[in-house]
This record gives structure tokens, sequence and C-alpha cells, in this order.
């Protein structure tokens, strides 16, 4: 799949240019069972998880993709959620703040990063003329586009709580999850019927 959707081949290209200008790093791809340059809702985290990174240093490598269904409770909760507000695949594409892995999910984005991840999702932005809305998970996906990106993308925003089990364990934050997603469902209008 990753080789042969169209709306994936654009992002594949792009994440060569992130990796040509930050030698080293290692961006996940896309999932290519997602929206992919036809997206109107992007969800961004963070950063890539260890179970978007194939040699992430644990027991259980990961997939390569950023994806919501990558074998991590994380996923699980974003597949969860954005099921639950009628969400698709179809509309949907999720990617982070910071497009590069950046090691052990407790290593957060400094400053540096954060600014750095978002001249990268500026030049991905382009990439998604459809785009409507930009779902931020979380404090570090908030903070960097607080600061970095709110002048420069004419979408909607929704801020929600990251779906991490961590914070999803804390009360409160799972209903605040599904309230901000069927926010995101009813800016969208109805889902597209399947094909």
């Amino acid at each position: 799949m990753l080789l042969a959707v169209p709306a994936v081949q654009p992002l594949r290209a792009w994440i060569r240019q992130q990796q040509e200008r930050r030698p080293g790093t290692v961006c996940p791809d896309f999932d290519p069972a997602e929206a992919g340059t036809n997206a109107r809702v992007l969800f961004l985290a963070e950063a890539p998880g260890p179970m978007s990174h194939t040699e992430n240093g644990t027991k259980r490598p990961g997939t390569g993709f950023i994806s919501v269904d990558n074998p991590d409770q994380t996923a699980a909760n974003s597949w969860t959620a954005r099921h639950q507000a009628g969400l698709t695949e179809a509309e949907a594409l999720h990617w982070n703040i910071v497009p590069w892995y950046l090691g052990p999910a407790s290593k957060k984005p400094n400053a540096e990063e954060l600014a750095a991840g978002a001249r990268a999702l500026r030049s991905l932005l382009p990439l998604l003329p459809r785009l409507q809305v930009v779902v931020l998970a979380g404090l570090y996906a908030q903070k960097g586009w607080d600061k970095h990106m709110t002048a420069t993308a004419d979408v909607t925003v929704v801020k929600v709580p990251h779906p991490s089990p961590l914070a999803m364990a804390q009360a409160g934050k799972r209903e605040e999850l599904n309230q901000g997603l069927q926010r995101v469902r009813a800016l969208l209008g109805a889902a597209p019927l399947p094909s």
C-alpha cells in the first residue's frame, strides 16, 4: 500500500526531504490506509512514539508508521475515540508537531525541537489542500502550534488531551477527548459514505 496509494506519495517525498535536511533523524511513514493528501482533519500529537520506529530499542519493534493501528495503548485510544466520533480513515491523517523520532515516550520535545518541527509542518500543510481542522492532542502539540503556527494555517483548531494511557487515566480526560472529536465531526459535517 505504501508504494501504491497515490495520496501518500507526496507525503513520502516530504519525509525524504525532512530526513535529508536533518541527517541521522528517523521520520516514520504516514499510514497509507489513511487519507493522505486528501485529509480533511490532521491529528497532531507531540512526537513519534516507540511503536512508530522499527528500531526503537525495545523487545517489540515498531511498525515504521504513525498509525492508530500501531500495537500500543495510545494508538488504541486514538482509534477508539476517532471511531466513536464517526471520523473515518478516509478523512483523517495522524502526525506529530515534531515529525522525527526522539526516543522513548518519556522524552518530550524541547523548545528547539518544537520550533524545528513547526518549520517542517509549515512545509507539509500545502500538501493537504482539503484540510479543514487540525486536532492538537496534548500539551506539546498545543504549545508548538500556539507559538509557531497560529498565523500560518487557515484551519479550525481543536485542542484535546493526549490519548496516552497516562492522560486517559485522569478524571474527565477521556470525555474531553471524545467531546473534542465530536466537535470535529460537527465541523466537517456528515461522514462520507463508504465507497
